[in-house]
């Protein structure tokens, strides 16, 4: 995980429901209220980088983390 040319790396935690974004610029982003039936999609989507830009990007609360 993941599959994707943009996303290196996710991990959600189910318990705060957040969900940590690496992408290849290197730039983490922490996502907020993120229910987990949308993490499991996006863990099974063909494109993880076309279902964080159309189910998450834009959809959900973020900060950049350091």
């Amino acid at each position: 995980m993941p599959r994707s040319s943009l996303i290196q790396r996710a991990i959600y935690d189910g318990a705060k429901r957040t969900l940590a974004v690496t992408f290849t610029t290197g730039r983490t982003y922490l996502y907020f209220d993120i229910p987990a039936d949308i993490y499991s999609e996006f863990v099974t989507a063909p494109s993880q980088g076309q279902f964080f830009n159309w189910r998450i990007r834009d959809q959900y609360e973020f900060r950049e983390l350091d």
